[in-house]
Protein backbone atom coordinates (compact mmCIF):
# COMPACT_ATOMS: atom_id res chain seq x y z
CA UNK A 1 0.00 0.00 0.00
CA UNK A 2 1.62 3.59 -0.82
CA UNK A 3 0.84 6.04 1.45
CA UNK A 4 3.81 8.67 0.27
CA UNK A 5 0.90 10.49 -2.10
CA UNK A 6 -0.42 11.62 1.47
CA UNK A 7 2.78 13.48 2.12
CA UNK A 8 1.94 17.13 3.37
CA UNK A 9 4.24 19.37 2.82
CA UNK A 10 2.51 23.02 3.74
CA UNK A 11 3.37 22.57 7.15
CA UNK A 12 5.79 24.46 9.19
CA UNK A 13 9.13 23.55 10.56
CA UNK A 14 10.66 26.13 14.02
CA UNK A 15 14.18 26.66 14.49
CA UNK A 16 15.56 26.03 17.80
CA UNK A 17 16.71 29.71 18.20
CA UNK A 18 13.71 30.98 17.81
CA UNK A 19 10.56 31.63 20.17
CA UNK A 20 7.71 29.78 20.66
CA UNK A 21 5.34 32.86 19.47
CA UNK A 22 4.58 31.44 15.86
CA UNK A 23 4.74 27.72 17.58
CA UNK A 24 1.62 29.08 19.49
CA UNK A 25 -0.20 30.91 16.82
CA UNK A 26 0.30 26.81 14.98
CA UNK A 27 -1.39 25.59 18.03
CA UNK A 28 -3.99 27.69 18.09
CA UNK A 29 -4.81 27.76 14.19
CA UNK A 30 -4.90 24.49 14.30
CA UNK A 31 -6.01 20.85 15.80
CA UNK A 32 -2.44 19.06 15.60
CA UNK A 33 -0.86 17.25 18.49
CA UNK A 34 3.09 18.00 17.78
CA UNK A 35 5.15 20.10 15.35
CA UNK A 36 8.57 19.52 14.25
CA UNK A 37 11.98 21.21 15.77
CA UNK A 38 15.12 21.91 13.39
CA UNK A 39 18.78 22.81 13.89
CA UNK A 40 20.09 24.22 11.19
CA UNK A 41 17.36 22.22 9.12
CA UNK A 42 18.24 19.43 10.58
CA UNK A 43 15.63 17.40 12.73
CA UNK A 44 16.26 17.84 16.05
CA UNK A 45 12.50 16.59 18.23
CA UNK A 46 9.13 17.18 18.15
CA UNK A 47 7.15 19.76 20.83
CA UNK A 48 3.77 18.81 22.03
CA UNK A 49 0.69 20.65 21.87
CA UNK A 50 -0.13 19.45 25.77
CA UNK A 51 3.56 21.51 27.12
CA UNK A 52 1.96 24.73 25.08
CA UNK A 53 -0.18 26.38 27.68
CA UNK A 54 2.31 27.31 29.78
CA UNK A 55 4.44 28.55 28.01
CA UNK A 56 4.63 32.53 26.65
CA UNK A 57 4.79 33.88 23.40
CA UNK A 58 8.72 35.11 24.05
CA UNK A 59 10.15 32.03 25.31
CA UNK A 60 12.94 30.36 23.81
CA UNK A 61 12.62 26.90 22.21
CA UNK A 62 15.83 26.52 22.99
CA UNK A 63 15.16 26.00 27.21
CA UNK A 64 12.84 22.94 25.54
CA UNK A 65 15.82 20.98 23.89
CA UNK A 66 15.94 18.38 26.06
CA UNK A 67 12.03 17.74 26.18
CA UNK A 68 11.48 17.46 22.69
CA UNK A 69 10.09 13.92 21.46
CA UNK A 70 11.91 12.10 19.12
CA UNK A 71 9.88 10.80 16.64
CA UNK A 72 9.34 10.61 13.14
CA UNK A 73 9.56 8.06 10.15
CA UNK A 74 11.42 7.76 6.66
CA UNK A 75 9.26 8.01 3.28
CA UNK A 76 9.80 4.40 3.14
CA UNK A 77 8.49 3.31 6.29
CA UNK A 78 5.42 1.15 5.48
CA UNK A 79 1.58 1.96 6.12
CA UNK A 80 1.41 -0.34 9.44
CA UNK A 81 4.55 1.13 11.02
CA UNK A 82 3.05 4.48 10.60
CA UNK A 83 -0.07 3.64 12.27
CA UNK A 84 1.97 2.05 14.92
CA UNK A 85 3.98 5.54 15.17
CA UNK A 86 0.68 7.43 15.27
CA UNK A 87 -0.42 5.43 18.31
CA UNK A 88 2.89 4.75 20.54
CA UNK A 89 2.91 8.34 20.59
CA UNK A 90 0.01 9.63 20.95
CA UNK A 91 0.10 11.85 17.98
CA UNK A 92 -1.99 13.33 15.20
CA UNK A 93 0.87 14.81 12.99
CA UNK A 94 4.46 12.47 11.94
CA UNK A 95 7.24 14.33 10.37
CA UNK A 96 8.72 12.76 7.74
CA UNK A 97 12.69 12.39 7.40
CA UNK A 98 15.34 11.81 4.48
CA UNK A 99 18.67 10.85 4.49
CA UNK A 100 19.76 13.83 5.68
CA UNK A 101 17.40 14.12 8.46
CA UNK A 102 15.57 17.20 6.69
CA UNK A 103 11.79 17.34 7.39
CA UNK A 104 10.21 16.75 3.82
CA UNK A 105 6.82 16.18 5.40
CA UNK A 106 4.53 15.31 7.48
CA UNK A 107 1.63 12.46 7.62
CA UNK A 108 -1.84 13.51 9.16
CA UNK A 109 -3.41 10.60 11.25
CA UNK A 110 -6.64 11.18 9.42
CA UNK A 111 -5.34 10.88 6.20
CA UNK A 112 -3.45 7.13 6.80
CA UNK A 113 -6.64 6.00 8.96
CA UNK A 114 -8.54 6.92 5.41
CA UNK A 115 -5.88 4.89 3.90
CA UNK A 116 -6.43 1.90 6.11
CA UNK A 117 -10.04 1.79 6.12
CA UNK A 118 -9.94 1.81 2.21
CA UNK A 119 -8.48 -2.00 2.26
CA UNK A 120 -9.75 -5.42 1.77
CA UNK A 121 -10.22 -5.84 5.44
CA UNK A 122 -12.71 -3.06 5.83
CA UNK A 123 -14.29 -2.68 2.26
CA UNK A 124 -14.67 -6.47 1.36
CA UNK A 125 -17.92 -8.46 2.45
CA UNK A 126 -17.18 -10.94 5.34
CA UNK A 127 -18.24 -11.66 8.96
CA UNK A 128 -15.76 -9.85 11.82
CA UNK A 129 -14.95 -12.43 14.79
CA UNK A 130 -12.99 -11.10 17.72
CA UNK A 131 -11.13 -13.94 19.88
CA UNK A 132 -8.73 -13.90 23.11
CA UNK A 133 -6.22 -16.47 24.32
CA UNK A 134 -3.38 -16.85 26.46
CA UNK A 135 -0.11 -14.74 24.94
CA UNK A 136 1.89 -17.79 25.52
CA UNK A 137 -0.84 -19.97 23.28
CA UNK A 138 -1.51 -17.26 20.64
CA UNK A 139 -0.36 -18.58 17.02
CA UNK A 140 -1.88 -16.81 13.83
CA UNK A 141 -0.76 -19.79 11.73
CA UNK A 142 -3.64 -22.00 14.11
CA UNK A 143 -5.93 -19.37 13.34
CA UNK A 144 -5.79 -19.18 9.71
CA UNK A 145 -5.85 -23.09 10.19
CA UNK A 146 -9.09 -23.25 11.72
CA UNK A 147 -10.57 -20.55 9.54
CA UNK A 148 -9.45 -22.11 6.51
CA UNK A 149 -10.46 -25.80 7.94
CA UNK A 150 -13.53 -25.14 7.93
CA UNK A 151 -13.82 -23.67 4.03
CA UNK A 152 -13.36 -20.20 4.86
CA UNK A 153 -11.37 -17.85 3.67
CA UNK A 154 -9.10 -15.02 6.14
CA UNK A 155 -9.60 -11.63 4.65
CA UNK A 156 -7.26 -10.19 7.56
CA UNK A 157 -6.57 -10.22 10.96
CA UNK A 158 -4.51 -8.12 13.82
CA UNK A 159 -3.92 -7.78 17.05
CA UNK A 160 -5.99 -5.18 19.23
CA UNK A 161 -5.57 -5.62 22.51
CA UNK A 162 -2.90 -6.91 24.95
CA UNK A 163 -3.18 -7.03 28.40
CA UNK A 164 -2.87 -9.62 31.62
CA UNK A 165 -1.41 -12.31 29.06
CA UNK A 166 -3.91 -12.28 26.85
CA UNK A 167 -4.01 -11.50 23.82
CA UNK A 168 -7.14 -10.40 21.63
CA UNK A 169 -7.69 -10.79 17.64
CA UNK A 170 -10.12 -8.88 15.21
CA UNK A 171 -10.59 -11.55 12.17
CA UNK A 172 -12.57 -10.32 9.52
CA UNK A 173 -13.61 -13.79 7.41
CA UNK A 174 -15.78 -14.75 4.71
CA UNK A 175 -19.71 -15.56 5.59
CA UNK A 176 -19.23 -19.44 4.53
CA UNK A 177 -19.37 -21.52 7.21
CA UNK A 178 -19.09 -18.87 10.19
CA UNK A 179 -20.90 -20.67 12.76
CA UNK A 180 -18.49 -23.89 12.05
CA UNK A 181 -15.32 -21.37 12.33
CA UNK A 182 -16.74 -20.12 15.71
CA UNK A 183 -17.82 -23.34 16.84
CA UNK A 184 -14.33 -24.69 15.82
CA UNK A 185 -12.59 -21.80 17.75
CA UNK A 186 -14.21 -22.26 20.78
CA UNK A 187 -13.21 -26.12 20.79
CA UNK A 188 -9.53 -24.60 20.35
CA UNK A 189 -10.20 -22.94 23.98
CA UNK A 190 -10.76 -19.64 22.09
CA UNK A 191 -12.97 -16.90 23.78
CA UNK A 192 -15.00 -15.20 21.61
CA UNK A 193 -15.28 -11.39 22.55
CA UNK A 194 -17.45 -10.70 19.37
CA UNK A 195 -18.78 -12.49 16.49
CA UNK A 196 -22.24 -11.43 14.13
CA UNK A 197 -25.71 -12.19 15.59
CA UNK A 198 -26.17 -15.34 13.49
CA UNK A 199 -23.85 -16.65 15.60
CA UNK A 200 -25.54 -20.30 16.65
CA UNK A 201 -24.60 -20.48 19.68
CA UNK A 202 -25.74 -17.09 21.04
CA UNK A 203 -28.82 -17.96 19.49
CA UNK A 204 -29.58 -20.86 21.28
CA UNK A 205 -28.33 -19.31 24.39
CA UNK A 206 -30.87 -16.22 24.26
CA UNK A 207 -34.14 -18.85 23.30
CA UNK A 208 -33.38 -20.66 26.09
CA UNK A 209 -33.01 -17.23 27.89
CA UNK A 210 -36.51 -16.29 26.51
CA UNK A 211 -37.92 -19.88 27.33
CA UNK A 212 -36.64 -19.36 31.17
CA UNK A 213 -38.14 -16.12 31.56
CA UNK A 214 -41.44 -17.22 29.95
CA UNK A 215 -41.69 -20.39 32.25
CA UNK A 216 -40.89 -18.21 35.96
CA UNK A 217 -43.56 -15.73 34.18
CA UNK A 218 -46.00 -18.18 34.59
Amino acid sequence: MQIQEHIITNIPVFEIKATFEKILQFFQDTTYSHIAIVEEGRFLGVFSENDADVLLPETKIEEFRYELGSFFVRKDTNWLDVLEAFAKNEANLLPILNEKEEVEGYYDLTDIVAVFIDTPFFTDPGSILVVATGIKDYSFSEIAQIVESNNAKLIGGFITDTQNDIIQVTLKITAENYNKVVQTFRRYNYHILFGNSDDEFLEELKSRSDYLDKYLNV
